[in-house]
């Protein structure tokens, strides 16, 4: 593969010249008249300056979808150069100002996507869009069939994936791609019974990030049929190599790196316990709400961490890789299982003060200044307690789920609760152990037993450490004593 940049930046930040640590407009945006015309023609012609209406972001590309539907790339793209690749070689190409696609021109782009290398967009097959008429195309790096092509041959100029033609019975929707692999949602064509949808992937499944259950690469798209039938998912996205799945009743499913997922926190274990995850796997909502999340919206992968907006968009959850403290639960660890993000997030007694101080219209009613300043003092004060509360309970979850996961190999759930402590508010500890050695399965019993002579093991190398360190000592100060003698 062929990859011509730019001297001083590869593009991506839409400008010629150094990085830039804060903000920059971008000015490369014009209207568009049709190949081959100038920016001149086409400004004179518009009169006025175009909206985005959607952005996105690859590892070193960058689109955007303008209100008229055409597709704007900027930064390392797959795109004809001036430099013509050799026959059947693809090429990246260093773009330091936004490019319109104009393989699409005449349509409406209305979602676009993009990994490392590869680009993936739903276009109406008409010039506009009426609804349930998309047909989705796909171009780039194709090293790992990512493009779902059926082979590993890179494309320059858009192309359709044959699997969801205009001829398909399937209507893609939702699409996402990782590093190196794309994931679609879609449903049936056509008036139907049920409210149902599917989940297809392609591309490097070398960490189970497909959910085929196993770590082959897929050329073409497959169904993950790991998941439950007769659901409806309402939003799919994938991290650099893991990919999560939410549906309209509140359930989340990921598969892949055990990093970006929340799984067993000790990858050494093998076989069915391992840390990669290469079917779909139910995220537990910590037992709050029956193992699944209220009013969910949208799920967002990153390198190595998920975030899922739920309770129609009051609350923020998040698991995966902490660093930096890209997990926003006031922590710089990892975390196993879902913690809730530190949130301003209303009371139910707010919500509904600001549904009485609402007029007929629907418009706020004026408040005296003294009103507001009581309101404002009352609900800073709330949301202070309250990110208060959640620090605490998010560091007493991780914890557990930290303990948890070390001994057994994954999240501590609601029903793993004692029942003496769930009943009674009391904690028999010889009784609970004994019950749950009576309870636990052959395998279990034996990740306690490899578990407790790995603790045995640490505590005993760490005296026998401390005594030769005191043996040393008394050793030394013999010897000092002698000396001064």
């Amino acid at each position: 593969m062929q990859v011509f940049l730019d001297s001083d930046t590869d593009g991506q930040i839409g400008v010629t010249g150094e990085n830039y640590l804060i903000p920059h407009q971008l000015e490369g945006f014009s209207g568009l008249g049709s190949p081959g015309s100038s920016t001149q023609d086409n400004e004179m012609t518009s009169g006025k300056p175009l909206k985005i209406s959607s952005v996105k972001a690859g590892a070193m590309m960058s689109l955007a979808i303008d209100n008229l539907g055409a597709l704007w790339m900027w930064g390392n793209c797959p795109h004809p150069s001036e430099s013509k690749p050799l026959e059947g070689e693809f090429s990246l190409v260093s773009s330091v100002a936004p490019v319109p696609v104009w393989s699409f021109h005449g349509h409406t782009v209305v979602k676009v996507a993009c990994g490392n290398e590869h680009v993936v967009a739903l276009v109406s097959a008409g010039e506009t869009y009426e609804g349930g008429d998309l047909i989705c195309y796909s171009w780039g790096g194709n090293n790992h069939g990512q493009l779902g092509m059926g082979d590993t041959v890179g494309r320059l100029h858009p192309e359709v994936i044959e699997t969801f033609n205009s001829d398909s019975p399937w209507e893609v929707y939702e699409i996402a791609c990782g590093a190196s692999h794309t994931a679609l949602l879609t449903k049936r064509k056509g008036p139907s019974d049920t409210l149902e949808s599917f989940c297809w992937t392609f591309g490097l499944g070398d960490n189970g990030q497909l959910g085929h259950g196993t770590t082959q690469n897929l050329l073409s798209p497959e169904l993950v049929r790991g998941l439950p039938q007769s659901i409806f998912l309402v939003s799919v996205d994938c991290g650099l190599f893991h990919t999560s799945v939410v549906s309209s009743a509140g359930e989340v499913w990921s598969w892949g790196m055990e990093k970006g997922l929340g799984l067993c926190p000790d990858s050494r274990f093998i076989g069915p316990d391992s840390g990669d995850a290469l079917s779909p796997l139910l995220i537990p909502c910590n037992g709050l709400h029956d193992h699944r999340f209220r009013e969910p919206l949208q799920v967002a992968c990153g390198a190595a961490h998920t975030v899922l907006v739920a309770d129609a968009g009051y609350k923020l959850w998040s698991w995966g890789r902490g660093r930096s403290g890209v997990l926003g639960n006031g922590q710089t660890v990892d975390c196993y299982a879902p913690s809730v993000v530190l949130w301003p997030l209303l009371s139910d007694d707010f919500r509904e003060e600001e549904a009485d101080n609402r007029g007929p219209d629907g418009h706020s009613k004026e408040k005296n200044p003294e009103e507001s300043a009581e309101i404002d003092k009352r609900l800073s004060a709330a949301m202070e307690e309250m990110k208060l509360l959640q620090s605490r309970l998010s560091i007493m979850e991780r914890y557990v789920s930290i303990l948890h996961g070390a001994i057994f190999g994954k999240p501590f759930l609601e029903q793993e609760i004692p029942s003496s402590l769930q009943n009674s508010g009391t904690f028999d500890i010889a009784k609970e152990w004994e019950n749950m050695l009576d309870s636990s399965d052959q395998r279990k019993l034996a990740r306690l037993e490899m578990f407790y002579r790995d603790m045995l093991a640490g505590v005993k190398d760490k005296l026998m450490k401390r005594r030769i360190q005191e043996i040393v000592q008394e050793c030394l100060k013999s010897t000092a004593s002698r000396t001064t003698e």
